[in-house]
């Protein structure tokens, strides 16, 4: 019986390559994101597929928890949760930052991943079996100017992925976070806010990660024994290391 998938941000970036690269794979795929559309678009595009597609915003709790609850029976047993969705917005410093922007990445980084994790466990746990990625950042790593609350909710994330191994003790489900660095999808024209000029400009004179990047580990590590658990996995281009220690001198 083929093993179902379920993608949050499935209507572009990382999302729609995993749903892709599993789909192609023969696993039954629940997509998720907010624009109808697209996801008409892309199960349109894999219509020899398994595909269910449900449009609604993560950072809607009674929708996600509707949404899990009335799945059809033919697709309730997930076997693999993909955390994806989740957006930065804005590069400036805190103190010049919209208060608005810092709320909409915490509704959607943190408490978002968290209602569909909450949906989804009760039947992996019910049944021993499951796998959940979520998808983290360097930017929960390594602080970096204007990143301040994206990489604050990315950090949750992170430790969020770590507490979840422990409380799942003993049910068999695994969890991973992945942590991408510069990556070419619609992310920077969601932070710039369709600012296709200055999106661009951040992946200039290198080659940056791409979707497709990302979806390929993801499924690579679902192919890995079930005795094994890869806790985090931090990845960049090749032509991205860390940008070191700043220094004010006089002062």
């Amino acid at each position: 019986m083929p093993k179902i998938v379920l993608v949050t941000g499935a209507s572009s970036g990382f999302g729609r390559e995993t749903v892709k690269m599993f789909a192609k794979d023969g696993y039954k795929i629940i997509a998720i994101g907010r624009r109808q559309e697209r996801l008409k678009e892309l199960k349109k595009e894999l219509s020899e597929c398994d595909i269910y597609t449900i449009s609604l915003d993560i950072r809607d709790k009674k929708e996600v928890f509707d949404a899990i609850e009335n799945l059809p029976l033919e697709y309730k047993n997930i076997d693999i949760l993909v955390n994806n969705a989740g957006l930065a917005l804005g590069l400036e410093k805190a103190q010049n930052a919209l208060i608005e922007d810092w709320e909409v990445m915490i509704d959607t980084n943190i408490k978002g991943l968290l209602y569909i994790t909450k949906a989804v466990l009760p039947r992996m746990i019910k049944r021993k079996s499951g796998y959940i990625f979520n998808l983290g950042s360097i930017a929960g790593n390594w602080p970096f100017k204007g990143a301040n609350v994206y990489g604050s909710t990315k950090a949750f994330v992170q430790q969020f992925s770590l507490n979840l191994r422990n409380d799942l003790k003993d049910t068999n489900i695994r969890v991973t976070n992945i942590e991408p660095g510069f990556a070419k999808t619609e992310f920077s024209k969601i932070r710039f806010k369709n600012d296709d000029k200055k999106a661009d400009s951040v992946y200039d004179g290198f080659q940056p990660l791409v979707g497709k990047d990302i979806a390929n580990i993801i499924f690579m590590l679902s192919k890995l024994p079930l005795h094994v658990n890869v806790n985090t996995l931090e990845v960049m281009p090749t032509a991205q290391t860390w940008a070191g220690f700043a220094l004010e001198q006089n002062c």
